[in-house]
C-alpha cells in the first residue's frame, strides 16, 4: 500500500514539475543527451586544450550572432532560447588547464633583467594589491585571476628572467587565497628551485602547506629547518616553525592539534 501511494505522489509531483514549464520554453527542442563519448584523435595536453578554448570562443560568439539575429528578425521565442544559452554558459565555470610553473619545470634559472618582464611583474603586482585594496571590506578575486594570468605570463614569456622567482611566490600566494593548496605548493617549490637564494620566504610557505593542509609532514620537516635559518621570517612564524620542529621531530603534532 505504502508502495502505492509512494508512486502516485512520484507521478503527481512530475505532472505538477511539468506543468511549471514556461510557454514555448523550448524544453522539446533541447539536443539530446549524446548516448556514448565521441572519440577524439590522440593529441597531447596543450593541443587539446587549445581546441576546446578555440571551440568555446566560437561558441560564445555564435550564440551573440544568434541572439543579434533574432532580435532583428523579432523572433522573441527563439531569442529567449539563446539569451537563455548564454547566460547558462557565462554562469558555468570554466578552468585553465595548463598550469605554467608545471610545464616550465625546476630547472629555470632567475638571472637575467629583462624590461618587459619587469613591466608585467609590476603591472601584476599594481593589480592584485588594487584587488586585496583596504578600501573594500572583500577581495576583488576577479581582479585576483586577472593578476594571477600576468604571473603567470612572466613565467612563460621571460623563463631566463630575475622575476620568475618574485613571480612563482606573488602567484603561490593567490593560489594559496583560492585554497588551490597542492597548486600554490608548487609554485613556492619553484620559486626556490629557480632562485635558491630568493628573499622570499617560499620555503616556509611550502612547508607549512605540507603540514597544516596536505599531512604531508615528513616532508615538510627539512623544509621547516631550511627557512629558519635562511629566510626572513617574523618572531611569530619563527617561534611556530621551531614549535612544530620540535613536534615533528619527536613524532608528535597532528593537524587537528593545531588548528
Amino acid at each position: 500500500m505504502a508502495k502505492t501511494i509512494l508512486t502516485v505522489l512520484l507521478i503527481v509531483l512530475l505532472n505538477v514539475l511539468v506543468g511549471c514549464y514556461e510557454p514555448d520554453s523550448g524544453r522539446s527542442q533541447f539536443l539530446p543527451t549524446p548516448m556514448k563519448t565521441v572519440s577524439v584523435v590522440e593529441a597531447g595536453e596543450a593541443d587539446i586544450i587549445e581546441h576546446m578554448a578555440a571551440s568555446r570562443l566560437a561558441y560564445r560568439q555564435y550564440l551573440e550572432s544568434l541572439i543579434a539575429y533574432y532580435e532583428k528578425a523579432g523572433d522573441n521565442m527563439k531569442l529567449r532560447w539563446a539569451e537563455d544559452e548564454l547566460d547558462r554558459l557565462n554562469k558555468m565555470p570554466q578552468y585553465n588547464y595548463i598550469i605554467e610553473a608545471g610545464v616550465a619545470g625546476p630547472d629555470l634559472k632567475a638571472k637575467d633583467s629583462i624590461n618587459e618582464a619587469n613591466y608585467l611583474y609590476d603591472e601584476a603586482y599594481r593589480l592584485e594589491k588594487t584587488a586585496k585594496s583596504t578600501w573594500v571590506v572583500f577581495v576583488d578575486e576577479n581582479l585576483l585571476r586577472v593578476a594571477l594570468d600576468k604571473y603567470n605570463q612572466v613565467i612563460k614569456q621571460y623563463p631566463t628572467c630575475d622575476k620568475i622567482d618574485e613571480a612563482a611566490y606573488r602567484a603561490g600566494g593567490i593560489y594559496e587565497h583560492f585554497k588551490d593548496y597542492t597548486i600554490a605548493l608548487l609554485y613556492y617549490q619553484r620559486a626556490y628551485q629557480w632562485d635558491n637564494a630568493t628573499a622570499n620566504p617560499v620555503r616556509y610557505k611550502a612547508a607549512y602547506i605540507l603540514d597544516q593542509h596536505l599531512a604531508r609532514r615528513a616532508e615538510a620537516l627539512p623544509l621547516y629547518q631550511q627557512a629558519l635559518g635562511n629566510e626572513k621570517l617574523s618572531e611569530d612564524e619563527q617561534k611556530f616553525v621551531r614549535k612544530r620542529i620540535d613536534e615533528l621531530t619527536k613524532g608528535g603534532g597532528s593537524l587537528e592539534e593545531n588548528k
